[in-house]
């Protein structure tokens, strides 16, 4: 069964004193595909060396709403650099937060869609992040641009009412090993009403772990907190099937199209940004 990674942080500074033994590991437990997301300025390399030592890493780089305040007066450039030295790369993580402390919303959203309409001209998928800010989100998408394959709502937690407006606007949608504890079930269950053309299995390590009960690769940090290790996926594609109804072979095969037409097949550069 070949598994694909829709989203994960493979460069978080707290996976790089298991980052050796991990990359090693994950090709050989069916990870034929992984999209290792770039967060800001400060990172981007970090994602960049990764998919130059390993054809199955396919990179994604973007400024996250988190880091929207700290970005670069050349952080546009730097984007571009990025994107033009790896011509299969897709553009994430962006999006729009109101969680965090003190959000500037306006910032974000010009950041955000500025990002969108790089994106679009380039024809790249997108990784979007958003929290507390769907209504917000629905708004600035509607204005467009959007690329012509659409793009991705990483680890979806939006109400399953506004799925349709989504899939409308060119959304797919993907769950991470965190919808399989008990208190996110209604959550996972929203992936029941996304059509299943539009599921993706993500990671999002090191973050978003699964129960213990389900954690059959357990990580501590260096400061001894519980990280997700991104071989965790597994859980993803067993939710999936279990929110379908559907052997997890099935719901594989349909993921690995969906991957394949949203993202593409293809290696990435070796070229230097």
């Amino acid at each position: 069964m070949r598994l694909y990674d829709a989203h994960n942080h493979l460069q978080d500074e707290r996976l790089r004193p298991w980052l050796p033994g991990i990359l090693a590991s994950l090709p050989e437990l069916g990870v034929t595909c992984a999209v290792v997301n770039g967060t800001r300025e400060e990172d981007w390399e970090a994602v960049a060396r990764l998919a130059r030592a390993h054809a199955w890493i396919k990179p994604s780089f973007g400024l996250h709403p988190w880091h929207v305040k700290t970005r670069s007066p050349c952080w546009r450039d730097a984007l571009l650099r990025y994107l033009t030295a790896f011509p299969d790369a897709g553009v994430g993580e962006i999006g729009l937060d109101r969680w965090i402390s003190d959000p500037d919303i306006p910032a974000q959203d010009e950041v955000f869609r500025e990002q969108m309409s790089i994106a679009h001209d380039l024809d790249r998928p997108v990784s979007i992040h958003c929290l507390r800010a769907w209504g917000a989100l629905e708004k600035t998408l509607a204005r467009g641009p959007i690329p012509r394959r659409g793009f991705l709502l990483h680890s979806y937690g939006g109400p399953m009412e506004m799925v349709p407006t989504f899939v409308a606007l060119g959304a797919r949608f993907s769950l991470s090993p965190y919808f399989s504890h008990e208190r996110k079930l209604r959550q996972a269950a929203t992936f029941a009403a996304v059509p299943i053309d539009r599921l993706l299995a993500e990671s999002d390590a090191p973050d978003m772990r699964p129960p213990d009960a389900l954690n059959r690769y357990v990580l501590r940090g260096e400061d001894g907190s519980l990280l997700n290790h991104p071989a965790n996926l597994l859980v993803s594609y067993q939710q999936l099937a279990k929110i379908w109804g559907k052997p997890i072979e099935t719901i594989s095969a349909r993921i690995e199209e969906n991957f394949l037409c949203f993202f593409g097949a293809g290696a990435s550069s070796t070229s230097a940004a």
